[in-house]
């Protein structure tokens, strides 16, 4: 299972541990509208799936902003940014903030996507910074649990990932 550390911290995560080659998890987690969404709603796209803490914090608000510059350059490719947030405040996080490519994803009621991608903090039912990229077949692709929450991901290694995935 991947080590990770929230403030120098060390906490539990819950749920597999995926890895590349893996075929990627079903989830259940709630769009903007509170309609639910599963990877099956994504099936055919590659996708780019950004995990944060929360959006209103520093790290986890630039790493969304980045992936939403990074969208309009790849073409048909799926970036999620899932979060324990209500789908109220992601709603008003990205009107605030304009951000329009990418789908923000609520995992805050059954924390479905957590559970499954080994991301959960079981110690702050927050879910723990990571990437994922899945191909258009749901196979996982590239994997990044960041080692300590408050850090930003690799962003140039997940682009490349995506373009291979393409």
């Amino acid at each position: 299972m991947a080590s990770i550390t929230f403030k120098e911290n060390p906490v539990t995560l819950v749920g597999e541990e995926v890895k590349v080659g893996d075929k990627a998890p079903d989830f259940k987690v709630l769009a903007n509208d509170l309609s639910e969404v599963t990877l099956n709603d994504y099936k055919d796209s590659v996708k780019l799936i950004s995990v944060v803490p929360s959006l209103d914090t520093g790290v986890c608000a630039e790493q969304t902003r980045r992936f939403n510059e990074e969208a309009t350059k790849l073409g048909n490719v799926k970036v999620l940014t899932i979060s324990m947030d209500l789908p109220f405040a992601q709603k008003r996080w990205c009107g605030a903030e304009g951000i329009e490519n990418v789908d923000t994803l609520s995992d805050h009621r059954d924390a479905s996507f957590g559970k499954a991608y080994g991301v959960l903090i079981e110690e702050l039912r927050l879910l723990a910074r990571s990437v994922f990229v899945v191909d258009s077949e749901n196979k996982v692709t590239y994997v990044e649990y960041v080692s300590e929450a408050t850090n930003h991901p690799d962003y140039e290694s997940a682009i490349a990932a995506v373009e291979q995935a393409k």
